[in-house]
């Protein structure tokens, strides 16, 4: 999995992303607790920082479920396609399409 760190000029070079007009990626993740095998999805603007949370225990809802693995995410540049994508993610529907496309990911 790569995260983008430069954007595509429109002369070809390379831009910066500090110096971008895209300032921020926004990222939807899918996390699986090691301890009780059970999915947590969540937003972010930060993925590693996050991340880092959620495995320092600094999270409640994922803190009695340590260690945790990221199995999956998407990155966003529109923030409300990310938090709209992170909502059906936590729908039947969006969980059956988890089984469905991670079965392999998920028997890990």
């Amino acid at each position: 999995m790569a995260i983008i760190t430069a954007f595509q000029a429109e002369d070809g070079g390379s831009i910066p992303p500090t110096r971008s007009k895209f300032l921020f990626m926004f990222f939807v993740y899918i996390l699986k607790g090691l301890s009780d095998k059970k999915l947590y999805t969540g937003f972010t603007n930060n993925l590693k920082k996050r991340l880092d949370k959620h495995n320092q225990g600094k999270v409640f809802s994922t803190k009695s479920r340590r260690p945790l693995k990221l199995i999956y995410y998407e990155a966003y540049l529109s923030e409300e396609d990310a938090r709209k994508r992170e909502k059906y993610f936590k729908t039947g529907w969006g969980r059956n399409y988890i089984k469905r496309n991670l079965q392999k990911t998920l028997k890990m």
